[in-house]
């Protein structure tokens, strides 16, 4: 072989097995959580329902519950990893979680640096009320106040569905919503799901609970980009999630609701 020739095939074996490791490289996810038998999955540790610390300091809310729930189906440990909604992005990145499932909506600009599992649980808006008093439909609102902040998700969903003749009192800031309901100015309350949960469990004696929803904004679980071994497996076990009830069971313990119709 002459010394072209050779130093032709040396290039197209580097660059093969260039490629080759590249490969294998973006796929080590999955094949290193089996090898160690556990995975870093990134919660919140400041968003209740979804995660807060308990009074025993431990993790706890819906990503949690979602987290644990994974491990155990990989038959793996898990080590939770407290995130911000600024660092959690980051953290997949730089390896520092295997997923992120800390209330992370899907967009096209989120889409160009990580991958998306399917849906695992639903974020929203909803109206709130007393326990004891009946809320079928919307039309159920016509002659009732409502208390919305000024501008949010919520206030332009509700002045979508909500009769004329409802009363729609607007506050400036959440804090002043929930007071308003809280202290019996309005009947019914439309606001996120993470706060009426901190609102309901700092009054318990209103008796509130979820009636309407207003919108539905689904939560899915992050994967490093190219990681689709890892991304098909926690699909699989999400979709066999959705099939068994428990799905709708963390939802209905956690937010109130099942979970729905969550896209894949």
């Amino acid at each position: 072989m002459n010394p072209s020739k050779r130093a032709l095939l040396a290039t197209s074996i580097a660059l093969a097995t260039a490629l080759g490791l590249g490969h294998a490289h973006a796929q080590t996810a999955l094949e290193n959580v089996m090898k160690n038998k556990l995975i870093k999955i990134a919660v919140p540790t400041d968003f209740p329902p979804y995660g807060f610390v308990g009074i025993d300091l431990k993790p706890q809310g819906l990503d949690v519950d979602a987290a644990n729930y994974i491990a155990g189906k990989l038959g793996v440990k898990v080590e939770l990893v407290a995130v911000t909604s600024a660092n959690r992005i980051p953290y997949l990145q730089t390896k520092k979680a295997d997923l992120v499932i800390s209330t992370l909506g899907k967009n096209a600009e989120r889409e160009k640096v990580i991958d998306f599992t399917a849906a695992y649980s639903p974020f929203f808006q909803a109206v709130y009320g007393p326990k004891g008093t009946a809320l079928a439909d919307f039309s159920g609102l016509g002659g009732k106040s409502v208390a919305v902040t000024r501008g949010a998700i919520e206030d332009q969903e509700l002045t979508k569905v909500a009769p004329a003749s409802t009363d729609i009192k607007r506050f400036e800031d959440n804090n002043a919503t929930v007071s308003a309901f809280v202290s019996g100015q309005t009947q019914f309350i439309a606001t996120g799901v993470s706060v009426a949960d901190n609102m309901i469990k700092r009054n318990p004696a209103l008796g509130a609970e979820y009636k309407l929803l207003l919108k539905d904004s689904p939560n899915f679980i992050g994967v490093a980009k190219g990681e689709d071994a890892l991304r098909l497996k926690v699909n699989e076990i999400i979709a066999a999630a959705k099939k068994s009830g428990d799905i709708d069971a963390m939802a209905k313990k956690w937010l109130g609701r099942p979970a729905g119709n969550l896209p894949e």
